[in-house]
């Protein structure tokens, strides 16, 4: 028999403008009635799969405070107006803000909300457009109010609340009176979201693990300069050494668990995965027993000892020794989590379940004696990407872990137990993602970040060391800092991530160090006050004029110059997974024909699948044959059957893949209509990438009468 530990990790940023006690975003709570009932939900119907919830401190504390009322939801005001009393700007906020949801699984299987959207229009920046804010009414707007709350509902809320489902089928004209009673449903599920896992807990089914507090990364923390260790070379902040502020975030944590819970964390998901040896001694001077983060971590660790590694080693319990403590660590298998957490929701729910089952089965065979694979992942934006919330793909997951034979799913504390632990060595310093800490510093605006958190650190501790504050001053301005020192805001910063929310966490950042000095009653340095973030940036550009490239091995810059240009390599949304080959996807037309270039680090995938939207549904397949790429038109009348169309497009390797098709099979009328379609690249079957990876590559298309303001020199 061999285990399995499923580890379910939970966060939110704090989300709250501390100087005006509203909460500027609504993560929380639509992430309440959504993933975090439905996780709960499916444990309850699979009593024999045992599991493990890690909720964040920073998380469970804003649920508390939306709870008990004590923070106004902005969005959630928003949503209670009624729709007649609607100002311009209110009506600018909903059309910008309550689209904010997964189109594809969320907002199109239902005809009024897709109306809605329609008529708001897909392009950035739509919400903005005056002639788009007029074209909504009075009923209008109160349906779009109840369908963005409604849809983010899950599964678990809409079975307990039979009344949603007829709204659901009611579809539109929506009264005021049905849209209090869906906010009063979201006000109810967060009121018990907490006492369903503390029961889920009592019931010894489920272990809870916590993060530090505010979700920090603790190796920074103690010693911005640890990111070298991973990352030699990089151009670091101002050096910050706060060892003492990443054991307050430990111990705040701890405490926060026991008094929710009612008992203390054992084991720990250190934010992002992120570890050193520096931060050992401070989990067990915090009472934490065991931690878990990525392989790569072990795998980077035991080879600069000048160990071999057997791959097989990671399926068991580790020990890490340092500074006279000692705790134990598990490190989780990346593929398998990563399959579930970007590539099991574009499969049918029971071949993924069954995919997974079967790896799961044949590790087991060859694991070491007392084995254990870890399975860690996100365990909310995920299910945003399935049609059913995951619902079947769960079902399917946990009926057959109870009914496999050869593999038990455990705690993390029952396993670790058991077992004495292999011991690391020198542990290596990074996190679960490519084992450096490159998403948080070494960038302008991250090491901007960093130095602001300093220079505020110091200024605060310099007005400690007066002796003139009060304690109630003090602790107000500390949880300043300490939410400042978590680590989604340089998520953000820099290059890596981009989101249409970006400058509302960059304000969010400021915000609260802002806040430190104006509780010390002085005025905040004026440079606080500008954004980090630089202008926000779209990924790409539309084609500024027609091309005519030859496609080839060596593809010409100057055959390219002007095609639309999108920067795939930045289009990683909310989650970061390795193996991205695709960087840049170059587009454009010319008299006849339509020309994309995928520029990829070698052969992006066994197949690349252009799927085109407007203005026909076509999709454009290029498949790896042995006498090379064979491509393929297809058409879908009804948006899901395809058949051939006939045409002889043309496809050549060069530096990734070059792609030629005529307008007459893509059903464009040279009348300057607006094009969107998507890229997908397939690799042993799987959808392995996606660009955009939510939405779509729109631009106009090719008329018989060029503007000449689209021609450059």
């Amino acid at each position: 028999m061999a285990d399995l530990a499923i580890l379910w990790h939970f966060h939110q940023p704090s989300y709250l403008d501390a100087a005006t006690g509203e909460v500027m975003m609504p993560w929380v709570r639509l992430h309440t009635v959504g993933g975090y009932s439905d996780m709960a939900e499916m444990a309850r119907r699979h009593p024999g799969v045992k599991l493990n919830f890690n909720l964040t401190p920073v998380l469970v504390q804003q649920i508390e405070q939306l709870a008990e009322g004590k923070v106004r939801d902005r969005w959630g005001e928003l949503a209670k107006k009624d729709a007649k009393e609607l100002t311009e700007i209110d009506r600018r906020d909903l059309l910008e803000h309550f689209f904010k949801i997964n189109w594809a699984t969320s907002v199109n299987p239902y005809p009024r909300y897709r109306a809605l959207l329609d008529l708001r229009g897909r392009r950035v920046g739509a919400a903005q457009s005056p002639q788009n804010v007029k074209r909504f009414k009075e009923g209008d707007l109160r349906d779009l109010q109840v369908w963005f709350n409604l849809s983010w509902c899950g599964f678990a809320v809409r079975q307990r609340y039979p009344e949603l489902g007829e709204m659901i089928r009611k579809g539109r004209d929506f009264t005021e009176e049905e849209k209090q009673r869906v906010l009063a449903i979201h006000q109810e599920v967060i009121q018990g979201i907490l006492g369903e896992y503390r029961a889920l807990a009592d019931s010894g089914q489920v272990e809870l693990t916590t993060t530090p507090f505010y979700h920090p990364i603790l190796p920074l923390l103690v010693d911005t300069d640890v990111a070298k260790r991973a990352m030699p070379g990089v151009r670091l902040p101002d050096r910050l050494q706060a060892p003492e502020d990443a054991l307050a975030q430990l111990r705040r944590a701890q405490e926060s668990h026991t008094r929710v819970f009612g008992r203390k964390a054992r084991g720990l998901w250190p934010s992002e995965g992120s570890v050193s040896p520096e931060i050992i001694p401070l989990m067990a001077q915090a009472g934490f027993e065991y931690f878990c983060t990525d392989e790569w971590v072990l795998f980077r660790g035991l080879e600069a000892q000048g160990r071999k590694t057997d791959h097989l080693e990671l399926f068991q319990a580790w020990r890490v020794e340092e500074g006279g403590a000692t705790v134990k660590a598990l490190f989780r298998e990346r593929p398998l989590s990563d399959y579930i957490g970007f590539t099991a929701a574009r499969t049918e729910p029971k071949a993924a379940a069954n995919y997974l089952q079967t790896h799961l089965e044949h590790i087991a065979q060859v694991m070491p004696k007392d084995g254990v694979v870890l399975l860690a992942l996100d365990g909310e934006n995920a299910w945003e990407a399935f049609p059913d919330n995951g619902e079947a793909f769960l079902e399917a997951f946990y009926a057959g872990l109870e009914k496999a034979p050869g593999l038990r799913a455990q705690t993390l504390g029952e396993y670790l137990d058991r077992v004495e632990g292999k011991p690391t060595g020198r542990l290596h310093s990074g996190s679960w993602i490519s084992a450096n800490f490159d998403i948080w510093i070494g960038d302008p605006e991250e090491n901007l970040g960093w130095n602001w958190i300093k220079r505020t650190r110091d200024f605060l501790k310099q007005a400690e060391a007066k002796g003139t504050l009060s304690a109630k001053t003090l602790a107000a301005a500390w949880e300043d800092v300490y939410a400042a020192e978590g680590s989604d805001w340089f998520w953000w910063y820099g290059p890596d991530f981009q989101t249409d929310s970006d400058l509302i966490f960059d304000a969010l950042f400021r915000g609260r160090l802002q806040n430190v000095y104006r509780r010390l009653g002085v005025t905040p340095p004026p440079a606080l006050s500008v954004p980090i973030c630089a202008a926000e940036l779209r990924l790409g550009r539309p084609p500024v004029r027609m091309i005519e490239p030859k496609l080839g091995p060596s593809p010409s810059f100057l055959d390219w110059a002007g095609a639309g240009r999108y920067e795939a390599w930045r289009d990683q949304g909310a989650m970061a997974q390795g193996d991205r080959r695709v960087r840049a996807i170059q587009y454009g037309f010319g008299q006849e024909d339509f020309f994309i270039r995928l520029d990829a680090k070698g052969m992006p995938g066994d197949e690349v699948v252009v799927d085109f939207n407007r203005p026909a549904t076509i999709r454009l397949r290029a498949m790896t044959t042995p006498e090379g790429w064979q491509t393929l038109v297809e058409r879908a009348e009804d948006g899901v059957t395809y058949v051939p169309v006939k045409c002889e497009p043309e496809a050549v390797n060069g530096q990734g893949l070059q792609l030629r098709v005529p307008f007459c099979a893509l059903g464009w009328a040279q009348d300057g209509k607006e094009i969107s379609f998507l890229v997908r690249v397939i690799r042993a079957g799987v959808e392995a990438e996606r660009y955009p990876e939510r939405g779509l590559i729109e631009f106009t298309g090719p008329a018989r009468a060029v503007d000449l303001k689209n021609w450059y020199i």
